[in-house]
């Protein structure tokens, strides 16, 4: 089976065609730089990360492009309230942004352009626009004339008469569907030059300038949160394509992030940091949790819902960790069929994990038999499923975030390791007491030890 696609536009899957053989390129809507990032900001990194490696998995020269929004009416807004230049406000957002991708693992994209670099790309893609007679020039502003393009509102489904851009009311505009592209100046604001007079981009050209600039005019995936598809990626797509491009020929759109059946916000108050996040578990462990729910279902966040998460990754690193305690190095191995058929539909990640915990009961039941080959095929196989997920236990990127070395985690994991199968024997030939004895030495030592219906599951509390 072939990897096949839910297509946002057509409603429906779609086997993944690239236009060039053994190449895929995508165009990922980034990160409006105006705060801390939260969990429901960096899931869309997380899931188009998880597309990409799969991709890269099956051979394609994957082009990943992922802007950054620099320039926006909230950025100037907070920066103000702040005192801080807005550049400044922007900058900092954009490191927190990049910190916050990176210590959840995402690959780093192919090229990350920012709005403001791109200004005279933005300029000449108006002027297409405004000589197709696709926009037009009114007291310092540029609109999109929605009327002149008949397919405006394939993408939603929205019909002309449910639905308004969001925009303030302005004198210049022809019809109120019409959005802007081009804000002329205000006092004290950042403006550019232009040939209808200095201002700023609207933040729907933005986009689509910078798709073209790296992607050129036709590319295969473009991607984003589902709260982009009206009116952000219409008016993309409508522009670009009114200019006489082909655009994307499939469109990606991951599910929210939601608190109390909301969508997560920070002007609704319900978000979670992920800085915050990082103090209360690993890395990988939110990685787990953030990608493991298909990226077309909504995550109802909760303090349950995240344990679980947790405990079933560290089902998985138990495993990884004993057999490697036991038989000595374990490489990176072939993914299960029944993980790459999940993958290919869509990238099923819920179905895919599955595979990885199937294998790891296995390999536990072979390290129980004594079949020390079955169980290092199983860790293999598992090694090989959560590295394409960019979730194996023992790769260097997480390993090197332990608090200890690898030659003292190493020689930790030994010593619990083995006191806590002499607490299983323990258990086993019904001396509570002893093994009751273990336990509090364990905690004692800073080991928190946790039984699971996999097998015990052990973290060093710092």
């Amino acid at each position: 089976m072939s990897l096949h696609i839910f297509d946002s536009a057509t409603r429906g899957l779609r086997e993944f065609t690239p236009l060039k053989a053994g190449a895929a390129s995508i165009y990922v809507c980034g990160a409006t730089v105006q705060g801390i990032p939260h969990i429901g900001h960096v899931r869309s990194g997380l899931n188009f990360d998880v597309l990409r490696r799969w991709l890269t998995h099956q051979g394609s020269d994957v082009t990943l492009v992922r802007n950054v929004t620099d320039i926006e009416d909230k950025i100037l807004k907070k920066a103000a309230a702040a005192g801080r230049p807005w550049w400044e406000w922007a900058a900092t957002h954009e490191r927190a942004f990049d910190e916050a991708y990176a210590v959840l693992g995402c690959e780093p994209p192919t090229i990350q352009p920012r709005a403001t670099g791109h200004i005279t790309q933005m300029v000449e893609l108006m002027q297409r626009l405004i000589d197709a007679g696709h926009a037009y020039a009114a007291k310092g502003d540029v609109y999109f004339s929605v009327p002149s393009y008949p397919a405006y509102g394939e993408l939603s489904g929205q019909k002309l008469d449910d639905w308004n851009q969001g925009e303030s009311v302005a004198d210049g505009k022809r019809d109120h569907h019409d959005f802007t592209l081009w804000k002329g100046a205000k006092p004290g604001e950042p403006s550019w030059p232009s040939p209808w007079g200095a201002g700023r981009p609207g933040w729907h050209l933005e986009c689509s300038a910078m798709a073209s600039m790296y992607l050129g005019p036709r590319f295969d995936i473009h991607g984003g949160g589902l709260d982009l598809v009206f009116p952000h990626h219409e008016n993309e797509q409508a522009q670009s394509r009114a200019a006489g491009d082909g655009f994307t020929n499939y469109w990606m759109h991951n599910a929210w992030v939601t608190m109390s059946g909301e969508k997560m916000s920070k002007s609704l108050g319900n978000v979670v940091s992920i800085p915050e996040m990082i103090n209360r578990v690993r890395p990988q462990e939110l990685r787990y949790y953030l990608v493991g729910p298909h990226y077309r279902s909504m995550i109802e966040y909760s303090e349950p819902a995240l344990e679980e998460s947790v405990r079933a990754y560290q089902r998985v690193e138990s495993f990884l960790r004993k057999i490697t305690q036991r038989t000595g190095t374990v490489e990176v191995g072939a993914a299960s069929d029944e993980f790459v058929a999940a993958m290919d539909a869509d990238l099923a990640t819920p179905t895919a994990l599955a595979a990885v915990h199937n294998a790891v009961r296995v390999g536990n039941t072979a390290l129980d038999d004594g079949d020390d080959a079955a169980a290092r095929e199983a860790a293999a196989a598992v090694r090989g499923m959560t590295d394409i997920l960019g979730l194996d236990p023992l790769s260097d990127r997480w390993s090197d975030r332990s608090t200890m070395d690898n030659g003292l985690r190493a020689a930790v994991a030994a010593l619990v390791e083995d006191l806590l199968d002499e607490r299983q024997r323990a258990r086993a030939n019904k001396d509570f007491a002893l093994a009751d004895a273990i336990r509090d030495r364990l905690l004692n030592a800073g080991v928190a030890v946790e039984d699971t219906p996999g097998g015990p599951l052990w973290t060093v509390k710092d």
